[in-house]
C-alpha cells in the first residue's frame, strides 16, 4: 500500500489563511484567477503570470476570493501603472497589463462566454480592434463633489495632513459616499484636467460647500467635461444644488482666464435628492451651450446630458465594423432596434433603402430625428416607445415601415427582452447584427437565436482601454 507524504500537499483552503498563489488568466469582472488545490481564487491588483502572497477572505463550495498582500514575481505581461491613482480610484483596472494582452484577454473573454454561456463548440471570435491611442480617448468625463474624502494609500503613507471635507474627483470603488481628490486623469484630455483644476481652486477660494447625501446641504455636486475630437470644442457643465448667478459669474470669467479653450459653460440645477449628475434646469452661461462632434461621417450636436459614444474615434471603427455586419447593399429595409440618438441609424442608412430605428427614450428619439435632418438623411425614420411594444405592432408591416430585410440590435447590458428574441425568430430577417457591450449576455441571445441563425463571426472593438469592458459586433445570417 502507497504511503502519501501529506506534508507536500497543499494545507486546506479557509478564510484567513494565507497562500501562494500564481495568477494563470484575468477575469471579466477585472479580477484574476489563480488556481489552489484545483480551486479557483479571485484576486484583484495581479496580472497573468505573478506570483503572489495572499491572505484568503472568502471561501464558497466551488471558489474563493483572497487579498493581495504582495508580488513575489512579476508576469511579463506586468508594466507600471501610468497614473498616481490606481488601485485607489475604480475607473481603470488594466493600467498594469500591457496594452497587447488587454487585447488578448478582451478576446478571450468572449471565447470564453459564447462558450460557457451560450453554449458554442465553435464559434469565429476575430482578434479585437485596438486604439490607436489607448489614452486622452473619452469626450466625457463626470467628476463628483464630496465632504467626504476617499485618501489614498500613497496620501496615507506620505504621513501628510490633507483636508477631508473637499473632495473633487471620482468615487473610492464600491464607495458613493467617498470621493479621491483627482488632479490628474489620463482618459479624456490635458485640458479637462486644467478645468478640474481650475474648478477646484475657484471652489476652495470661495470656500464653497459639497452637497452631502447624508444631511442634504452643500452647494456644489458634480463637475461634468465634455470635449469634441473633431472640432476641439469643449464644455463645461458644473452641476449645483441651486442657481447663485453673480459667483457662476465669475466662474466663467475663472474657467475663461485658466482654460480659455472652453468653448461653452452651462450650468446644471439638481435640487433632487438622489445624486446624479443631471438635471432639467439648464442655464447657458457662455458660448452656444452645445458642442459639435463627428462620426460615421455624420455631424452631431451635443448637450450637455445627451447620450453619445464615449470614444468616436473607436466608434467610427465600432459602426463600420456594425455595416460590415449588416452587410448591406443599398436595396434593404433595416430597423435599428435600441437606436439612442441614432449613430447607428444614419450610418446605415447611406447604404440602406431605408432605415427605421426605435427607441424607449424619447429625448434621445427627438435628437436622433434633429440628427437626420441636420445630415440630410430623409431615409431614417425614428420610433419612441417600449421596444417590445413597438416591435409587436409592426411585425404585420405597413407601407411606411415594411419588414425588415436586417435587424441591427445594440442593447443596453441587460441584453436582449426575450419578447423581442421571440419577434425576431418571428420576422426572420435575412441578417442580424447584434452590437453589445456585455458579451455574457449577448452569447446567451445568440444562443437563442440558433434555432434560425448561424453566428458567422464576433468581432471584438475595444472602446475602453485600460479596463475590462469590451464591445462586440456579432453578424448571424438566418439559416436556409
Amino acid at each position: 500500500m502507497d504511503t502519501i507524504d501529506r506534508s507536500t500537499l497543499p494545507s486546506p483552503l479557509k478564510k484567513g489563511s494565507e497562500v501562494i498563489l500564481t495568477i494563470e488568466s484575468a477575469a471579466f469582472n477585472g479580477q484574476s484567477v489563480a488556481r489552489y488545490d484545483g480551486m479557483a481564487v479571485f484576486l484583484t491588483g495581479c496580472v497573468p503570470g505573478d506570483t503572489v502572497r495572499a491572505m484568503v477572505t472568502k471561501k464558497k463550495k466551488s471558489f474563493a476570493e483572497a487579498r493581495l498582500l504582495e508580488v513575489l514575481t512579476t508576469g511579463p505581461e506586468r508594466i507600471p501603472p501610468r497614473c498616481k491613482y490606481f488601485g485607489d480610484c475604480g475607473g481603470c483596472k488594466w493600467q498594469n497589463l500591457e496594452y497587447k494582452a488587454q487585447l488578448y484577454w478582451k478576446r478571450q473573454h468572449v471565447v470564453d462566454a459564447f462558450e460557457r454561456i451560450g453554449g458554442f463548440d465553435e464559434v469565429d471570435v476575430k482578434p479585437t480592434l485596438g486604439c490607436d491611442e489607448p489614452f486622452w480617448y473619452r469626450n466625457k468625463m463626470e467628476f463628483s463633489f464630496s465632504s467626504n474624502r476617499w485618501l489614498t494609500a500613497s496620501e496615507i503613507e506620505s504621513g501628510e495632513e490633507f483636508r477631508k471635507d473637499f473632495a473633487l474627483g471620482l468615487h473610492a470603488p464600491g464607495r458613493f459616499d467617498k470621493v479621491i481628490d483627482v488632479n490628474e486623469c489620463f482618459l479624456q484630455s490635458p485640458e479637462s484636467n486644467r478645468i478640474l483644476n481650475a474648478t477646484r481652486s475657484f471652489a476652495l477660494d470661495h470656500q464653497l460647500i459639497p452637497y452631502s447625501t447624508r444631511d442634504h446641504q452643500g452647494f456644489l455636486r458634480n463637475l461634468v467635461i465634455r470635449t469634441s475630437l473633431a472640432t476641439g470644442e469643449i464644455m463645461v457643465v458644473p452641476v449645483t444644488a441651486d442657481t447663485n448667478p453673480p459667483l457662476m459669474d465669475k466662474y466663467v470669467k475663472h474657467i475663461q482666464e485658466n482654460v480659455p479653450e472652453v468653448t461653452t459653460i452651462v450650468l446644471a440645477v439638481n435640487r433632487k435628492k438622489a445624486q446624479v449628475a443631471f438635471s432639467e434646469e439648464l442655464y447657458v452661461l457662455y458660448g452656444p451651450g452645445t458642442i459639435t462632434e463627428q462620426i460615421a461621417g455624420n455631424t452631431f450636436t451635443i448637450s450637455p446630458f445627451s447620450f453619445f459614444q464615449t470614444n468616436p474615434k473607436q466608434g467610427n471603427k465600432l459602426y463600420e465594423q456594425a455595416l460590415l455586419a449588416a452587410d448591406l447593399t443599398g436595396e434593404e429595409k433595416v430597423w435599428d432596434l435600441y437606436c439612442g440618438a441614432g449613430t447607428i441609424t444614419l450610418a446605415a442608412a447611406r447604404q440602406a433603402e431605408t432605415v427605421v430605428g426605435v427607441e424607449l427614450n424619447e429625448g434621445a428619439v427627438l435628437d436622433a430625428r434633429a440628427n437626420a435632418v441636420r445630415n440630410n438623411t430623409p431615409n431614417a425614420s425614428f420610433i419612441a416607445g417600449d421596444l417590445k411594444d413597438v416591435i409587436a405592432e409592426l411585425e404585420g408591416g405597413t407601407s411606411s415601415t415594411p419588414r425588415p430585410d436586417v435587424v441591427i440590435v445594440d442593447p443596453p447590458r441587460a441584453g436582449l427582452h426575450l419578447d423581442v428574441v421571440s419577434s425576431l425568430l418571428r420576422l426572420l430577417p435575412e441578417r442580424i447584427c447584434y452590437v453589445s457591450c456585455n458579451p455574457t449576455t449577448q452569447a446567451r441571445d445568440c444562443g437563442l437565436l440558433t434555432e434560425a441563425y448561424n453566428v458567422e463571426y464576433i468581432q471584438p472593438v475595444d472602446m475602453f482601454p485600460q479596463t475590462y469592458h469590451i464591445e462586440t459586433v456579432a453578424k448571424l445570417v438566418r439559416k436556409s
